[in-house]
């Protein structure tokens, strides 16, 4: 049975060409799939759809066969614990005024996860699993870097142990050395943690390297969907093969 599962989804805004057209698939537990697409193929469309942050006009999602269209507030929140989500900016995601002890310890405390006096601990081993170290707690944002902020953001997504993690453009606004990190990174803690990733993306190389399976998204239709080395090595469409061809091969040892 898929943990996450798109039937037909398609969303409309008035009388403009939708922004996702009949789109389906399925994300087995322990897999990663890659919605890869230029801008304006549909693709933070549907991470808004998949989090419950919007409505399909048709179709539905449904996250370990619960749909998440129509359900109630207090359900939807229960389901939070099992579905995180690392942004695209990493700076933009962090609150400026907050710490870090109290960025990766809010879902903790808001979903009463933790008792108050086990938060310092466990606040120190999230950072350690995302490669930073406990003199990181007491600092506020503006006192890393880039690559820094994002395993800030991915520690914080981590702290109630979902199964499910959307990364939507994690690695877009990282230079290649520093994202080429972050992707390792990303792909030891889905072992450790047996995490199920839903990886939204521009970047072939990166899909590749991170997914087993790729949905190719152009002007809100999916337009190839399927293993990803297939996918990558032999594609069909020759809107994928345009892709594969504009976007440098990245080595990521």
């Amino acid at each position: 049975m898929p943990l996450l599962e798109a039937r037909h989804l398609s969303k409309h805004y008035g009388h403009a060409a939708p922004a996702v057209d009949d789109v389906s698939f399925a994300l087995e537990r322990g897999q990663t799939l890659g919605l890869v697409g230029e801008s304006g193929s549909g693709k933070s469309t549907i991470t808004r759809m998949v989090m419950g942050l919007i409505p399909p006009t048709a179709g539905v999602v449904l996250f370990d066969s619960i749909p998440l269209t129509g359900l109630p507030s207090r359900q939807m929140r229960q389901l939070r614990s099992r579905l995180q989500i690392v942004f695209q900016d990493p700076y933009a995601a962090l609150n400026p005024r907050m710490r870090v002890f109290n960025i990766v310890t809010e879902p903790l405390v808001i979903h009463r996860a933790c008792p108050r006096s086990e938060l310092r601990t466990r606040a120190a081993e999230l950072l350690r699993a995302a490669g930073l170290d406990e003199s990181a707690l007491p600092r506020f944002p503006h006192e890393f870097s880039g690559g820094q902020r994002q395993r800030i953001n991915i520690a914080r997504a981590l702290a109630l142990r979902p199964e499910l993690i959307v990364l939507d453009e994690p690695l877009s606004s990282l230079d290649v050395s520093v994202a080429a990190q972050i992707a390792n990174l990303l792909r030891d803690l889905q072992r450790q943690f047996s995490l199920t990733y839903l990886f939204i993306s521009h970047s072939m190389p990166m899909v590749r390297y991170l997914s087993t399976h790729i949905a190719v998204l152009h002007r809100g239709r999916m337009v190839e969907y399927g293993d990803a080395q297939q996918i990558c090595t032999a594609p069909r469409e020759p809107y994928t093969q345009t892709l594969i061809a504009a976007t440098p091969e990245i080595r990521i040892a």
